[in-house]
């Protein structure tokens, strides 16, 4: 299993806004091949950024994705946010999972 974590930095008095986008998300990933699930991870520290955390069966299910015409179509959206609502650029980390607690 991969995950695909991607850091974003919001401006304070944009949060609710982002947050707000991520609930009326189009949806376009969750049916995408090797999609397993995704979180949004609010920060519990001023200055910390958001997460949008991805799971995914492997890389070229996340490849696959990124080049979909649903990823095009599903990140057009996400321009809701005006430019000066982040607080620098993302940050996009990728790791596999090597153990998994019990759920």
């Amino acid at each position: 299993m991969l995950t695909v974590m991607n850091r974003i930095g919001v401006k304070p008095e944009f949060a609710a806004q982002f947050e707000e986008s991520f609930r009326n998300r189009a949806g376009l990933v969750d049916g995408m091949p090797g999609f397993i699930r995704n979180e949004v991870l609010r920060p519990t520290r001023e200055g910390d950024p958001f997460i949008v955390l991805t799971y995914w069966d492997n890389m070229g299910a996340f490849k696959a994705w990124t080049e979909s015409d649903a990823f095009k179509q599903g990140h057009a959206r996400s321009g809701s946010l005006p430019r000066e609502a982040f607080s620098g650029p993302n940050v996009l980390e990728v790791h596999e999972v090597v153990g998994q607690g019990e759920q």
